[in-house]
């Protein structure tokens, strides 16, 4: 691989957004292209030369920005080489994707789980904490209905607790997709390494293991009470509907793949992916999908 100058330019990018995360607002959109400069040294560079690289890049980030800096670069440093060593391997697009999401996932729950056990600091708590302190404060105010009072509260509670597991996977897979796809070209400009697409939407498949997973959740779901403030219990009662969501894109894949078969207008599997998301039981054609080879039957001779 012909490197040349270009690592000392992404060196230098990753440099940019990380002094960039100081700046409010502006960080936000910066940690989306975090990962991008570590997933090309990486791939593109041996190990030495890689660290060697990104260690002039932190000591100024430190030195600038403070420790802060650093921690935030170091969550993204870690699926960012995962990234660019499965790039060298050649490891397809979709095992990439599927490797990566579920390393940001993993950091993400690892965080709580240290917040919570070490430093006695429960997100969920804090959240029921801060919504009932807030809605004190506007119903003396009198800027609350008149019919409001604490059961809403709970409710509304619950609801924002609930919404943690989803949050967390959207995040993972944002900044998953949007590294896959930079990256995936920017390692070909770098180096002229051909990284392997992402598979089209007709192509999509799901290990089979999913469905026994989901069948097994469902079941604990059915049995447990759906109590507690624990992030496990949580996460627990939400991983039906999550999977859900997994099996409804697996459904919107197999409609893309009639569509590739059958001759349809691209426009079509694109309308039906609309309902299939936004309503869940249709999930079920790709659990079905997933757990047996229904496409044969629909497949051209």
């Amino acid at each position: 691989m012909k490197t040349g100058f270009k690592p000392v330019l992404w060196s230098l990018a990753a440099l940019v957004l990380l002094l960039g995360l100081i700046v409010p607002l502006l960080n936000v959109l910066l940690m989306l292209f975090l990962m991008v400069p570590y997933v090309v040294l990486y791939a593109t560079l041996p190990l030495r030369s890689f660290a060697l690289h990104l260690l002039p890049v932190w000591i100024i980030a430190f030195l600038v920005g403070g420790p802060a800096t650093l921690i935030v670069g170091l969550f993204f440093l870690i699926p960012a080489m995962v990234m660019g060593h499965l790039y060298k391997k050649q490891a397809p697009a979709s095992r990439v994707v599927r490797t990566v999401g579920v390393v940001i996932l993993a950091q993400l729950m690892l965080e709580l789980l240290v917040f919570e056990l070490f430093l006695d600091i429960s997100l969920i708590r804090e959240l029921g904490s801060v919504v009932r302190d807030t809605v004190a404060g506007l119903t003396e105010q009198n800027l609350m209905p008149a019919e409001w009072n604490s059961d809403y509260t709970e409710v509304m509670i619950r609801m924002m607790v609930n919404s943690i597991p989803v949050v967390f996977i959207m995040i993972a897979a944002g900044f998953t997709a949007v590294t896959q796809y930079i990256a995936r070209r920017a390692v070909k400009w770098t180096a002229g390494l051909d990284v392997p697409r992402f598979a089209r939407a007709y192509e999509w498949r799901l290990p089979r293991v999913l469905v026994m997973i989901y069948l097994i959740v469902y079941i604990i779901e059915m049995f447990s009470s759906g109590a507690g403030e624990s992030f496990f219990a949580v996460a627990v009662m939400n991983l039906v509907p999550l999977l859900s969501y997994v099996f409804a894109f697996q459904a919107v894949g197999f409609f893309f793949f009639l569509a590739h078969h059958r001759g349809w207008n691209p426009a079509v599997p694109v309308l039906i992916a609309i309902p299939v998301i936004l309503f869940p039981p249709l999930s079920l054609i790709g659990v079905l999908d997933t757990a047996f080879p229904i496409r044969k039957s629909f497949t051209k001779t």
